[in-house]
């Protein structure tokens, strides 16, 4: 309960812009989110880290395959349907926003945070996956995302805990990360994500994350990749 009114106090207090969900049930959501609608004078973006589904952060619903297991299939038909219908139970809920897919092309096998959650190690396959799922997703009303930008694939620490270093030439970024990107892009992608990485080629600021880059996030994504989108 005190959570409830501390978000209540936010909403009416700071107007804030939109709520993310991480935990609960879907009955419970549903009227959390109707609360808080019906008190907000702007209404609010409602978002989830939904890769696999609601699943990944609710209880009693369908869980979709994770990425990896998507990366194997022979073709894209079904990760477009699962799109689909991960849009559709997200209307049933009242939100908005899925901050999926994965676009990072897993390139570290000791990745700890990325791994199972990348549809594989290769570049064109990576685009392939998460463009179906991205066009799933929006063909149905439902706002897909692209992360980690710039690229979380070879990491060896988890972002949550530490900053990873990433020493990679800008010329292999740009080439290996950058190619889901440029092509989500091109078709139509509503939003990106920028992951809390220090890509020291990138920007040398010391121990400063790409989340807080202008390069990384003004001029990289927005003017040199043409983004004109909504950046989270």
């Amino acid at each position: 309960a005190k959570h409830v009114a501390d978000i209540e106090k936010l909403i009416l207090d700071n107007q804030i812009g939109g709520v993310i969900f991480f935990q609960g049930g879907p009955v419970r959501q549903a009227h959390l989110t109707n609360r808080y609608q019906s008190i907000s004078k702007i209404p609010l973006f409602v978002a989830m880290d939904a890769e696999w589904g609601v699943n990944m952060r609710l209880d009693s619903v369908i869980g979709f395959p994770k990425a990896m297991t998507l990366g194997a299939l022979p073709d894209e038909d079904l990760i477009y349907e699962m799109g689909k219908e991960i849009a559709h139970q997200f209307k049933e809920l009242g939100m908005h926003i899925n901050f999926a897919p994965v676009v990072d092309v897993n390139s570290n096998p000791n990745n700890p945070v990325i791994g199972y959650r990348a549809f594989g190690e290769e570049k064109r396959l990576v685009t392939r996956k998460s463009l179906a799922y991205m066009k799933g997703l929006q063909d149905n009303g439902v706002l897909a995302n692209a992360k980690h930008f710039p690229g979380h694939g070879d990491t060896s620490n988890d972002s949550h805990y530490a900053l990873p270093v990433i020493n990679h030439s800008a010329t292999r970024i740009i080439d290996i990360d950058l190619y889901p990107y440029r092509e989500l892009i091109e078709n139509d992608l509503m939003s990106v994500m920028v992951a809390h990485l220090y890509v020291t080629n990138l920007d040398s600021s010391p121990n400063q994350a790409t989340t807080l880059s202008k390069y990384v996030v003004s001029d990289l994504l927005k003017t040199q990749m043409n983004f004109n989108e909504l950046v989270f």
